[in-house]
């Protein structure tokens, strides 16, 4: 594994809050997981406290394709920050800053080894696009 972390951001029309629970609730998770109209997120839970599971499942809507999303959560500041480990010990910190009644969200994760960094830069960002779009409809 690189210790170069990839970095993707948005900042979104909406209440820390508001964005917070959007991006943790599997109610809403459900509904912006995915990078491209053709996938989905048709299930998602979130045990979101530190050694709780976030499972999100993501499949193709063809059928032809999915997988099952998971990680453990390492450490959790109610409303600004979390991080979390997936199976194979990369680690994700996500961040949720407001200012003027927006909410930057920036996301930090190790890179795995199987795609080119800036395919996984460009699969990460597109879902969190989807979610800024979610959140702002």
């Amino acid at each position: 594994m690189t210790n170069n972390k990839i970095i993707i951001k948005t900042t979104i029309a909406a209440d820390k809050q508001k964005v917070w629970d959007y991006y943790t609730k599997p109610e809403h998770i459900t509904k912006w997981n995915f990078a491209v109209d053709t996938w989905h997120c048709p299930s998602a839970s979130n045990d979101m406290r530190v050694g709780g599971k976030y499972i999100a499942r993501m499949e193709a809507k063809d059928g032809s394709f999915g997988f099952d999303f998971e990680a453990t959560y390492n450490e959790i500041i109610v409303g600004e920050s979390y991080t979390y480990m997936m199976p194979d010990n990369r680690v994700v910190n996500v961040l949720f800053n407001e200012q003027d009644n927006q909410t930057e969200v920036t996301i930090i994760f190790d890179p795995e080894n199987e795609n080119p960094v800036e395919l996984q830069q460009q699969g990460w960002q597109a879902i969190l696009d989807n979610f800024k779009r979610y959140v702002e409809c």
